[in-house]
This record gives C-alpha cells, sequence and structure tokens, in this order.
C-alpha cells in the first residue's frame, strides 16, 4: 500500500505533468550537487528541473494521461518541466550537456507528442519565440490586430506555436527559421493553449534505478 508522502508525491508530479508545456527526462549520473544546482538557476525562467523517483514518475505519468516515457524511466532521473519557451529550455539543457557531459538527454515529450533525444536538440536549434514574433510581426507589413495577437500568445505555447510561427514567417516571405523535426500540429497561431501555472518544489531527493 502507498505510503501517504508517496501519494502527494505522485499527485505532484502528477500535477506538473498537468500545468508543463512539457517534460526532458535526462540522466545525472556523475553530475556534483553544486552543478545540478547550476543548471537548475540557469533554466529557471524557462523550466524548473526536479530529481525524481522512477516508480513514482510511472504512476504520476499515467495518473496525467503521459505516454512514452516508461522506457526512458531507467537509472537515476531528473525532469525539466517546461514552464516558459520550449526552445530555450532545450537550448539551455543541450548547452549544459556539451559542457557537461555527464548529463544526457533521454527523450521526453511536448505538448502531448513524444521526442526523441534527436527531436530535442533540433528544437534547441530554432530561433528562439521572441526573435520568431519580431520576424513575423515585419512580415506582415501592418497587420497590427494579428501581431497584437500573437504577442499575447502565452510565452509557454509550445513547438506547434513555434513551427506555425515558422510557418506563417515563410509565406509571408520573411527569413525563415531552420526546418524542425519535432513534432508540431497545425494549430492557429494565436496559441489557444492556456498558460501552465510555473512548477517550483522539487519532488524527490533523488532519483533511483528501478
Amino acid at each position: 500500500m502507498a505510503t501517504p508522502e508517496k501519494v502527494a508525491a505522485i499527485a505532484e508530479l502528477a500535477e506538473k505533468f498537468r500545468s508543463s508545456g512539457g517534460a526532458v527526462l535526462t540522466e545525472y549520473r556523475g553530475l556534483r550537487v553544486s552543478q545540478i544546482t547550476e543548471l537548475r538557476a540557469s533554466m529557471r525562467e524557462h523550466a524548473t528541473y526536479a530529481v525524481v523517483k522512477n516508480t513514482l514518475t510511472r504512476r504520476a505519468a499515467a495518473e496525467a494521461g503521459i505516454d512514452g516515457l516508461d522506457e526512458h524511466l531507467q537509472g537515476p532521473t531528473a525532469i525539466a518541466f517546461v514552464t516558459g519557451d520550449p526552445v530555450e529550455a532545450a537550448k539551455g539543457l543541450r548547452d549544459f550537456a556539451k559542457a557537461n557531459p555527464a548529463l544526457v538527454i533521454k527523450g521526453g515529450v511536448l505538448d502531448g507528442k513524444p521526442l526523441t533525444p534527436a527531436e530535442i536538440t533540433t528544437l534547441a536549434d530554432l530561433e528562439s519565440r521572441e526573435v520568431l514574433l519580431a520576424k513575423l510581426a515585419g512580415a506582415m507589413k501592418g497587420n497590427l490586430s494579428k501581431a497584437a495577437g500573437l504577442f499575447a500568445a502565452p510565452l509557454s505555447s509550445t513547438a506547434r506555436v513555434v513551427e506555425a510561427l515558422r510557418a506563417q514567417v515563410e509565406a509571408q516571405g520573411g527569413p525563415a527559421a531552420e526546418s524542425a523535426s519535432a513534432p508540431a500540429d497545425e494549430a492557429d497561431t494565436t496559441a489557444e493553449a492556456a498558460q501552465p501555472a510555473e512548477a517550483t518544489t522539487d519532488v524527490a531527493e533523488g532519483g533511483d534505478e528501478s
């Protein structure tokens, strides 16, 4: 029977999955506590980074309706829950992993779709949402009402918005961002998805290998 502490931890993790635009699973074996603290601080504007227990995470993901993570829940696991710009969150993880090879990006989920490590790298290579919005605004040639709607879109909007913005820039004849293989819906560029609440606390003190 699950203890009250485990029930609470599962509920907190499930809420993080529901309220986040996405989640990137990493293996942190070999990283010092100071390095994990550095990574957490560097991503604060766009994601929260929490060390989790695999068994609890499996149950929380199932409770939140998140599929495609079980294969990544092996070994010590920490999750970056995206609370801001998913491109910037991916960039932060990619850049930290380059400087600290002990951090391994295992996979993730974005806007409900599973992502491979290669797709997360591709997402990190996209231009930021702010850059794309600036290009799009210029390409609209005076269509200020539509531009205003796009600038009002939540910062937490995910890859489908990034892709929609990129496609709109190309359609308007403006500079195009690099193509991405990350999954994207053909969604309205006004980003109707609600802005998720920011998660601020760690779930567990350490991961497990079960």
